[in-house]
């Protein structure tokens, strides 16, 4: 698999938050044009300028990035140029939004158009993965669909920093066709067929980001950090096991890089949430006074209904559920972990 030499023609991006803005930047190497379809005038006015200063403020955006505010304007643009559809939308907006442009999609899907999903999270009211809410709308194009995961900060790889990440998908071709669309000198992508575990992967390593960030903002230091991410891969493990997952992806750019990443590095929303919850603040209170998504809170939900349904021994993840949910203090949550029976280690 190596970077595309010749031009692509264009690509539809589904929403303009900072990694979908990203992903797109990293497109416009390989495409002749790359639309961003947003919801909110100001996100599509500062893009026209060249700029998502929303999100991702200061840091340029290639001139071959467009934005679309309505379909009207995705239309005036010769949409049977599509050739790469990249859904940026949060885990619990995949459903209804794909739900309402059905007609829409599907044409793009009856023409072999692939789709590459980048949500990271598990909807909380199904408990489904972001591979299953696709397939539940489009169960005849399985193959056309690929999910993106790994340690990847969208204003690192604005910056063209190194960075390596995981597509997971069913089909080889449609694998080695998306990688293609990807690659730059810069952005290299993987290839699995574990979806599962790609999946689950990007979605736990939130919840355990916020828990990083909780125990960073305690106080607590190098220690504490590591023993949590260990404690926090054979958890992920453990979930792993019944979805069928491979283990050797957690152990994988999708889960123990994005951990590190986003448990050490100072740019994760979900860290920054749990220094937030460190300081006494609630759960709450801190997601209505952002607008950026948190996919780690509403995805801690799911994990813990999932631990219950399948009995799964799950301390750190249903620790943080008590905190965001049942609003426990967190240094009550980690002193009731510590001191739990101790087990041999697995």
């Amino acid at each position: 698999m190596t970077t595309t030499t010749k031009k692509r023609k264009l690509a539809l991006v589904i929403g303009a938050g900072a990694f979908g803005t990203a992903i797109a930047q990293v497109l416009a190497t390989n495409f002749e044009k790359v639309i961003l379809k947003v919801r909110s005038e100001d996100v599509y006015l500062a893009i026209k300028k060249g700029e998502n200063s929303v999100y991702l403020p200061g840091l340029k955006i290639a001139s071959n990035i467009d934005a679309a505010l309505s379909w009207d304007e995705v239309d005036a643009h010769s949409t049977s140029d599509i050739e790469l559809i990249v859904s940026a939308l949060p885990t619990n907006g995949i459903a209804e939004y794909f739900k309402e442009n059905f007609d829409r999609f599907l044409g793009y899907f009856v023409r072999g158009v692939p789709l590459l999903s980048l949500s990271k999270g598990i909807d909380p009211e199904t408990l489904e993965l972001s591979d299953d809410l696709f397939y539940d709308n489009y169960p005849h194009f399985k193959d056309l669909f690929c999910f993106l995961s790994g340690p990847s900060f969208a204003h690192e790889i604005m910056q063209e920093q190194i960075t390596l990440v995981t597509i997971a998908g069913r089909s080889k071709k449609v694998l080695e066709n998306v990688i293609d669309m990807v690659n730059t000198p810069y952005f290299k992508a993987l290839a699995s067929y574990d979806v599962k575990g790609v999946l689950l992967g990007g979605a736990l390593k939130n919840i355990l980001a916020i828990a990083g960030g909780v125990i960073e903002g305690l106080g607590y230091n190098h220690n504490t950090r590591a023993a949590m991410i260990t404690r926090g891969i054979a958890e992920m493990l453990r979930f792993g096991t019944v979805y069928n997952a491979r283990p050797e992806t957690f152990y994988g750019l999708s889960g123990m890089g994005d951990l590190i990443l986003t448990t050490t590095g100072d740019l994760s929303r979900n860290k920054t949430f749990g220094l937030e919850l460190a300081k006494g603040r609630k759960a709450e209170e801190i997601i209505k006074s952002q607008r950026t998504v948190v996919e780690g809170y509403k995805t801690a939900k799911a994990a813990h209904f999932i631990s219950e349904r399948y009995e799964i021994r799950a301390q750190i993840f249903n620790g943080v559920y008590d905190v965001l949910y049942e609003n426990h203090p967190p240094k009550e949550v980690i002193t009731k972990i510590m001191r739990s029976p101790s087990k041999f280690e697995s």
